[in-house]
């Protein structure tokens, strides 16, 4: 990675602004039911106190579109923080006001604090010049470690970089290092496994790993648009007749890089979108008018096992099924089992794939699991993410 982190300035003393990601689950009483995100910080927070600076912490919660809303207060992260430093982290009342002022001037060395929901104010999101002015008269050096927002160009992740010296903290790091290096340097087989509802969603991403991998597998609902694609019927399974020239061109393509291309050969339906819905298992070829592929069968659990066997380097973007109904949820858990007792380097692209092999229990066996979702899939396209692009090169 050519970014400056923590580890290249000096931060003693120092009043330091990280922007996190803190956009934890929670549940109607408030209380955080995944607590990943605000783990992964830790690291990069403990450096700085340990190293002295005086630290302002900053990060988004839902989408409370430029308004005050209680419910998407940080107070619930802040408690969480405490906790989990053994150590009081102090919450500011606003983002950028008088009293997120006042605690910052009074900050002394290793203490922490957090400001209130930046997305509390207007102009964060549009990246607006004198708010990210605000952000950096708090503070003497910036440091970006919210790689789950490093897709957006706002005042707290790109803006407030033109006027503070801006490093990475460890979190970006790890993503850009794992994820870069599967990129640009993987050990061969190198291995993709992409699932996920649209073709549309991920036609960047299918792109720019044909130029890089040797095998590219298909899973979850855009499976089927593939298989339309090719002449057959799809019963009620989502498809996107739009996109079935593309789907053809993407498949040649393969063809023409030699790259081994492979779909589903069976697939588990459903008679409706519902967790007990009657189902069967049917050839790829051969889904009957009114049910929908909701998962991938059997064989081709064995098939995509016994390629992945010979795999050192898997990058994984999408679970292969409706993973959130335990019976089509067999899929994807397989596909985890599988990857999780590989010899490779492993990597899972944020987002329901993430979620998915957490709720197996797998998460530990993984080389890396990113935690931006929308970041890491751009960061797979090659596109340029501004979060980090506004950071000082070493």
């Amino acid at each position: 990675m050519n970014k400056k982190t923590v580890r290249d300035i000096d931060v003693k003393g120092k009043r330091v602004l990280v922007r996190c990601d803190f956009n934890v689950p929670y549940d109607e009483n408030r209380v955080i039911t995944d607590n990943r995100r605000i783990v992964a910080a830790l690291p990069t927070i403990k450096y700085l106190i340990e190293n002295n600076a005086k630290i302002i912490l900053c990060s988004h919660l839902g989408r409370p579109k430029g308004e005050v809303k209680p419910e998407f207060s940080l107070d619930i992260v802040a408690k969480e923080l405490s906790r989990l430093l053994g150590k009081e982290v102090v919450l500011a009342k606003d983002v950028v006001g008088e009293d997120a002022k006042a605690k910052a001037a009074a900050l002394k060395q290793g203490d922490v604090m957090l400001l209130e929901n930046v997305r509390f104010e207007p102009g964060e999101e549009k990246n607006d010049e004198n708010l990210s002015k605000e952000f950096a008269s708090l503070a003497e050096v910036y440091v970006n470690d919210a790689f789950g927002t490093a897709h957006r160009a706002h005042s707290s992740t790109t803006g407030v970089a033109s006027y503070l010296p801006a490093v990475s903290g460890f979190l970006i790091e790890k993503e850009l290092n794992f994820m870069g290096s599967a990129l640009e340097n993987p050990e061969r087989p190198f291995m993709a496994i992409l699932g996920g509802r649209k073709v549309s969603d991920k036609i960047g991403v299918i792109e720019s790993l044909l130029e890089k991998v040797d095998v590219l597998m298909i899973g979850g609902a855009m499976a089927y648009t593939f298989f339309r694609a090719m002449g057959y019927t799809v019963g009620n399974s989502i498809c996107e007749e739009d996109k079935l020239d593309l789907a053809k061109e993407l498949m040649e393509k393969a063809k023409a890089k030699g790259v081994k291309f492979m779909l589903p050969i069976d697939t588990k339906v459903g008679k409706e979108f519902s967790k007990d819905t009657e189902s069967k298992v049917v050839k790829f070829s051969e889904i009957p008018d009114g049910w929908e592929g909701f998962d991938i069968g059997p064989e081709t659990i064995e098939l995509y096992s016994k390629e992945l066997k010979n795999a050192k380097t898997v990058i994984w973007n999408g679970p292969v099924g409706l993973f959130e109904f335990d019976q089509f949820a067999v899929g994807t858990n397989s596909i985890a089992k599988i990857l999780a007792d590989l010899d490779a380097v492993t990597i899972v692209g944020g987002g329901d794939s993430a979620a998915a092999i957490e709720k197996a229990g797998l998460a530990e066996k993984f080389t890396h699991i990113s935690t931006g979702g929308g970041a890491s899939l751009e960061f797979l396209e090659g596109k340029k993410l501004p979060g980090i692009e506004a950071l000082q090169d070493k």
